[in-house]
């Protein structure tokens, strides 16, 4: 299983499941498509939009589990 880490790059993450893409909305980060999600990593996006990586990493990688195991 790939495992999501606060230091992995938003569009790393985008592009190995766009599954992830609503995750990230809902946790606050609708500009996906600006520049900085190609070179930003979670941990720095979540610092700069106010949002707990902890908590959204967590639902990122509950997400892939889930997807795993269907």
């Amino acid at each position: 299983m790939s495992q999501v880490t606060k230091d992995m790059i938003i569009m790393d993450v985008l592009n190995l499941d766009r599954g992830t893409a609503p995750i990230f909305m809902n946790n606050g980060m609708h500009c996906l498509g600006c520049p900085s999600s190609s070179g930003e990593s979670i941990e720095d996006a979540c610092a700069i939009h106010g949002i707990d990586v902890d908590k959204l990493v967590k639902e990122l990688n509950d997400y892939l589990a889930k997807k795993e195991q269907d």
